[in-house]
C-alpha cells in the first residue's frame, strides 16, 4: 500500500483553534500572576506562613513594618490620628468593612495590638490577619 498524498482538490475546511486557546490560557495566567504581586502592601513585610492560610476579601489593608511602621492601602508611614481617620472614613463608606493586618513576622505583639486598638476605637469590628499559605510536603 502506498502512502495517499494530499491533491489540489482537498481542501482545508476548518481552522485549529487549540494553539490560540493554549495562548490564552497562558495569558491569562500571566496576568493573575501579576495582579496579585501588584495588589500587594506598598511596605515590605515579611509574613508569618500557616497552613490553614485562606484569602480573604480585603477591603481596608493595614500593613507593619518590622520597624514598626504602620500604613493603610497604599500609604505608608501614617501616624495613629491618621490611621483612625482612614478607618473611620471606610467605615463610613462601607459598614461591613474588614481590615486584614498584615504584621511582620518580626513585629513586636504591642505594635500589632496597638493597630487592633486603633481599629476599634474606629468602630471596626472585623479584623484578620494576613499570613502566606505554608508549603506541607509529603
Amino acid at each position: 500500500m502506498a502512502a495517499q498524498t494530499q491533491t489540489d482538490s482537498d481542501l482545508m475546511s476548518g481552522i485549529n483553534v487549540t494553539p490560540l486557546v493554549d495562548i490564552t490560557l497562558v495569558l491569562l495566567v500571566v496576568f493573575l500572576v501579576t495582579a496579585k504581586i501588584l495588589a500587594g502592601s506598598a511596605l515590605a513585610v515579611d509574613l508569618p506562613r500557616a497552613q490553614t492560610a485562606t484569602s480573604e476579601q480585603t477591603i481596608l489593608h493595614i500593613a507593619i513594618a518590622r520597624d514598626g511602621e504602620i500604613g493603610v492601602d497604599e500609604a505608608v508611614a501614617l501616624a495613629d490620628d491618621e490611621v483612625l481617620a482612614r478607618a473611620k472614613a471606610a467605615l463610613a463608606t462601607d459598614p461591613d468593612v474588614r481590615a486584614v493586618i498584615d504584621a511582620d513576622g518580626a513585629v513586636a505583639h504591642a505594635r500589632v495590638v496597638h493597630a487592633m486598638d486603633l481599629l476599634r476605637r474606629a468602630g471596626l469590628g472585623k479584623v484578620a490577619f494576613g499570613v502566606e499559605p505554608e508549603v506541607v510536603t509529603p
